[in-house]
């Protein structure tokens, strides 16, 4: 089993038996509100600004109000220091970043995902270890085993992640009803489910591919399917597999198939992350394929309660529907060039032993990286939510996404391929050899 399987498996061992928890409604990590803090080497005589950057710019995501809630906490019992915070959606703040770390001037606290996409940040010495960090009142011990190792490179972590989730295929029961259909059991059944909505005025699948990895998201747990389990990308990196493969083949004929029969809202590459799960949210798609993390945003929406889950289907027969895609959270690195490296570590550690009990008590805790003490469903978490803490408890392995796994060329190549059969249809073995040869080009 893979470290990131175990990862997983780990998040859903801590959050089974946080749902069928005690009735303390606390999250681990809880804390008299004084963090890392009193040992800042800042005084109150000297100024000081942290900038936070971070991917939480929607005000109905409990992560946006979590983030808000803490930081004023923090400079409420620190008047010396002030938190500018930098809230940009996904795909903004990825560029961002690479502008900034060209220039080597990367914010004091910035978002990185896992794994092959935070080894160049590494490699060019630009972000901060934070050993020393987590050892301060018991952070590490808050995070579920096995996670960290995502963000660790040569013995030395450098981000601490916000998530640990699933993909799941998210429904609206109403618009089911009123499509007349039903859940599929099959991915051939999801597109005839997607023809018949359709055919009734209803928006099948919502998405936001205006931000690339969406789409790439859904393409990999078709492949997942396709490729009979997890393992293709590192298949490929191992050399026993190419792009060229049929397995990587028939997942683009699938999820052109799915493109093609009217799947997507029209304009899908126009719109980013947050306005194509708000055409979701607001009750305008029937469903709806994303991270676990997305929970939290549904709950506090206009259709909370009107939701449920399912599995994605096999693909062609193959494929076991507890394999999932997997997906450790964004992390929060430290810039090792910070003007103000102590006073960033201890506010970033105050900030991680205090998300806990506020996502818990904001019902946004599915899905977080840190254990999660209390009782969900006397906290009020909702149907939907139970069954993801559910579906945690199936997970039997999976793989990462593509751009946590391959090196950014060849991810690059890739979201960009995907993305371009929204628009239009393509030879499905030419994709594959498209594939191959950024890949053959890009290779370390």
């Amino acid at each position: 089993m893979s470290k990131g399987v175990k990862a997983v498996m780990a998040g859903a061992l801590a959050l089974s038996l946080a749902a069928c928890g005690t009735n303390n409604n606390s999250a681990t990590g809880g804390n008299d509100n004084k963090g890392a803090a009193n040992g800042s080497k800042a005084t109150n005589q000297e100024k000081i600004t942290i900038t936070f950057q971070n991917i939480y710019p929607d005000p109905t995501d409990p992560k946006h109000g979590a983030v808000k809630k803490i930081v004023e906490q923090y400079e409420a019992e620190h008047s010396n220091i002030k938190i500018e915070l930098d809230s940009l959606n996904t795909d903004q703040q990825k560029l961002k970043l690479k502008t900034q770390a060209a220039s080597k001037e990367v914010p004091d606290i910035t978002v990185v995902n896992p794994s092959a996409q935070m080894k160049p940040f590494v490699e060019a010495g630009l972000f901060a270890p934070l050993n020393d960090m987590v050892e301060q009142n018991g952070l590490k011990a808050t995070f579920q085993e096995g996670i960290l190792d995502w963000y660790s490179f040569d013995n030395n972590l450098y981000a601490l992640p916000d998530g640990n989730n699933i993909g799941v295929v998210y429904y609206n029961k109403e618009l089911f009803e009123q499509g007349g259909v039903k859940v599929p059991a099959t991915f051939e059944e999801m597109i005839e489910v997607v023809k018949t909505l359709k055919s009734k005025g209803i928006t099948p699948i919502a998405i936001g591919e205006k931000d690339t990895w969406t789409g790439s998201f859904l393409f990999m747990n078709v492949l997942l399917r396709t490729n009979g389990g997890p393992g293709f990308l590192q298949d490929v990196q191992d050399g026993k597999k190419t792009f060229e493969d049929q397995a990587f083949v028939d997942a683009v004929d699938s999820f052109q198939d799915l493109v093609q029969a009217g799947a997507f809202q029209e304009g899908a590459t126009s719109f980013d992350y947050n306005a194509g799960e708000n055409l979701f949210k607001t009750g305008k798609s029937a469903m709806y394929y994303m991270g676990s993390w997305a929970t939290g945003g549904i709950e506090t929406s206009s259709v909370n309660g009107k939701v449920g889950v399912f599995k994605f289907p096999t693909v062609k027969g193959k494929g076991n529907p507890n394999e999932f895609m997997l997906a450790p959270g964004s992390g929060f690195a430290i810039s090792a060039n910070s003007k103000h490296l102590q006073e960033t570590k201890d506010f970033l550690n105050y900030f991680m032993l205090n998300f806990p009990k506020v996502m818990f008590e904001a019902k946004g805790a599915i899905g977080i990286a840190q254990k999660v003490e209390g009782d969900f469903k006397a906290q009020g978490y909702s149907e939907m939510a139970m069954e993801i803490l559910d579906l945690f408890k199936e997970v039997q392995g999976g793989d990462l996404s593509f751009d946590n796994t391959m090196n950014p060329g060849t991810s690059q190549a890739h979201l960009t391929s995907i993305q371009d059969l929204f628009g239009q249809k393509r030879d499905s073995k030419e994709i594959g050899k498209d594939h191959q040869t950024a890949y053959t080009s890009n290779k370390e």
